[in-house]
């Protein structure tokens, strides 16, 4: 009889290591997307949270769909980040004042909306580090307005709900499955801005 210990699980991957796997796709996003953002807002002042907010969304989108992750490292600092960045905006703006407000107001009602699913909904469906995303882009959707936070919001729902449905009918999930929820965070938050930015 082996009374050898079982062998350690392997340890858990580095949430880096997705980004450093695919350096070609990371880059080639960040500049399709900066290249939107850039597109859509123009050299305004608040340009510079909004490609931060498009890089840094970029890293996480990746390292979620790889690995389930979304590392504190990346979402803490880009509150303060984002803040700061739009604060700034905010003396260059006619209405950089009610508009900072509006990205705080969006930050914390984003950030509670995703925090009361992990609450409440069934262990695995959602995660600390998703509301910790949702406040982030709920800085950038609330400065634009109500309407991008909302449209923000329906079009995560709407891309997530798709994307579960077409797992299920490929039978590449089933109804307990767990996926990451952060890239149709981002890619929803993403067509708000888009659309709302001008």
């Amino acid at each position: 009889m082996d009374d050898a210990p079982p062998s350690a699980p392997p340890p858990a991957p580095h949430w880096s290591e997705p980004l450093r796997a695919r350096p070609v796709l990371v880059a080639a996003c960040c500049v399709v997307v900066c290249g939107l953002l850039v597109w859509r807002i123009g050299l305004r002042p608040d340009l510079p949270a909004f490609l931060y907010l498009g890089v840094v969304g970029v890293a996480l989108g990746v390292i979620d769909a790889a690995i389930q992750r979304l590392p504190d490292p990346l979402t803490l600092p880009s509150y303060g980040i984002v803040a700061a960045l739009l604060g700034v905006a905010a003396f260059f703006t006619d209405d950089g004042g009610a508009r900072f407000l509006h990205a705080l107001i969006g930050m914390a009602a984003l950030y509670a909306w995703f925090a009361l699913q992990v609450m409440f909904l069934p262990v695995g469906a959602m995660y600390a580090g998703d509301a910790k995303l949702g406040g982030v882009l709920g800085l950038g959707l609330g400065w634009l307005g109500w309407q991008a936070w909302v449209l923000g919001l329906v079009a995560t729902v709407f891309l997530a709900g798709i994307a579960g449905v077409v797992l299920l009918a490929a039978r590449r999930a089933g109804r307990k499955s767990q996926f990451p929820y952060g890239p149709y965070m981002l890619l929803g938050s993403l067509i708000a801005i888009l659309l709302h930015a001008s």
